[in-house]
């Protein structure tokens, strides 16, 4: 069990403070995730305090550019600033592919899952098949306005969508048996593991044998971070937004070369889905507006988007 003292007061944060493990990732810390940390710590705090073991392992979950990292680092921060030693997990580590890669796959996934609805439907003709060819090289094939053009294009989207909900977030995308193992190891108190590093290139794959001896809580920074494809997380805390705000984020970080694009929207939409059917586990749920909210407080705010 972890001990603090009984009063807390907000150290002021450096100019730079370390972060999640992901190599060449950068945080930047605004007003808004400093506001977030705030709120969340102190329940952090208690919820780590009444926790019965000495290995912790938090979450930090939600939709992508929602401001994860910078949370999990200011978290972080305070927890070490208390004398708990903390390490901060970036999950983005473990996809099966690197980013390159993994987009042109989930792609490939959607167009295949599309063409299989068609054939299933007998709608895929040779004059059909090089509409689509066309639409492929425009990165049209998505975009719901080419249905006015082809009507049959309809089938096709919904069945790579189906095929791309079944790829995005699961044990085909994501080697969530190697995350599990490793928060096994940490519970089970192991003094060094090994970690792995995935950069943006083929080339840019290692593992690098971290000291854990004296870190007491492990903080997982990752959209996944609350799945149920994985086991070992003993405190989720997410952090929720809608994909419209989740977009914005990624415009404002320029996340991507396709940033604006319909697929780009539809794998968010999708994630966004699993994020709230996950929802329901958090022991923090932290809203746009960095205030903690219940689940059925959340459940209404979610009703009110759709």
């Amino acid at each position: 069990m972890l001990c603090f003292s009984d009063l807390w007061v907000t150290p002021n944060l450096p100019k730079n403070i370390p972060h999640g493990d992901m190599p060449g990732d950068k945080i930047f810390i605004n007003e808004e995730h400093v506001k977030k940390a705030q709120i969340i710590y102190p329940k952090l705090r208690r919820l780590l305090a009444e926790y019965p073991k000495d290995k912790v392992v938090v979450s930090v979950c939600g939709g992508s550019g929602v401001g994860k990292s910078e949370t999990a680092s200011i978290l972080a921060y305070y927890l070490s600033n208390e004398g708990v030693g903390t390490y901060v997990l970036s999950g983005d580590n473990y996809p099966r592919r690197i980013p390159k890669d993994n987009d042109n796959e989930r792609e490939r996934v959607y167009r295949n899952g599309g063409l299989r609805g068609l054939v299933s439907r007998e709608m895929l003709s040779s004059e059909r098949m090089e509409q689509l060819t066309k639409l492929w090289l425009e990165d049209k094939d998505v975009d719901l306005s080419s249905l006015e053009a082809n009507p049959w294009l309809s089938v096709y989207q919904q069945a790579g969508g189906r095929a791309l909900t079944l790829y995005l977030g699961t044990q085909l995308e994501i080697d969530f048996d190697e995350v599990s193992y490793i928060l096994a190891q940490f519970h089970q108190n192991a003094s060094k593991i090994y970690l792995k590093r995935m950069g943006r290139e083929k080339d840019a794959l290692w593992y690098d044998l971290i000291d854990f001896s004296n870190v007491q809580v492990l903080i997982l920074e990752w959209t996944h971070g609350n799945s149920d494809e994985f086991e070992g997380i003993d405190i989720p805390i997410y952090l929720c937004s809608t994909p419209a705000e989740t977009l914005a984020h990624r415009r404002e970080r320029n996340r991507d070369g396709k940033t604006d694009s319909a697929f780009t929207t539809m794998v968010l939409e999708i994630e966004q889905k699993k994020l709230e059917a996950q929802a329901h586990k958090a022991k923090i749920i932290v809203s746009k507006q960095g205030q903690i909210i219940s689940y059925a407080a959340y459940r209404q705010l979610i009703a009110k988007e759709d």
